[in-house]
């Protein structure tokens, strides 16, 4: 697991007037249980109003995360697992999922945190989950940057 050259900010952020979704697959329970967690626990935190809508699984992110910020969100915060197996079925999901979350961002102009794990086992997810004993925690990760991107979007727009 790298970690190695994350940003070592101490964010402080108000995200009061925000209202970002969660999207979040229903696969690998234990692991997504813990990236929701973080994400919602670091929305809060920053007095976001949050909502939250589960999909099958990482596939079908992209497509709901759209609906949702074409809905109003300010931004979306899309969790997914993926593990590796031993077909080419996780580089086609990872791939759907990672360019379909981009292109949302893309076309929307609003941010999504992207929160989708690509593992090559379980303990890779669980050491990222964000529970006791994790060494990362993804879906905070995910959430600060929901937030920091919707807070500069929205001060550019205030600039114009």
């Amino acid at each position: 697991m790298s970690g190695a050259g994350a940003p070592n900010l101490d964010l402080d952020l108000d995200g009061t007037g925000l209202n970002i979704t969660i999207v979040a697959g229903t696969w690998h329970t234990e692991i997504t249980d813990g990236l929701l967690a973080g994400a919602r626990r670091t929305l809060e935190d920053a007095g976001v109003t949050v909502s939250e809508v589960r999909v099958a699984g990482s596939f079908e992110l992209p497509v709901v995360s759209k609906a949702v910020l074409e809905a109003g969100a300010d931004a979306v915060v899309a969790l997914g697992v993926i593990i590796r197996g031993g077909t080419p079925h996780f580089e086609y999901v990872s791939d759907a999922a990672t360019s379909g979350l981009t292109q949302v961002s893309i076309l929307t102009g609003k941010p999504v945190g992207f929160g989708v794990l690509t593992l090559d086992d379980e303990q890779q997810g669980l050491d990222r989950a964000g529970l006791p004993g994790s060494k990362e925690d993804k879906g905070r990760e995910a959430a600060e940057a929901a937030i920091t991107t919707a807070l500069t979007l929205k001060a550019l727009r205030e600039l114009a």
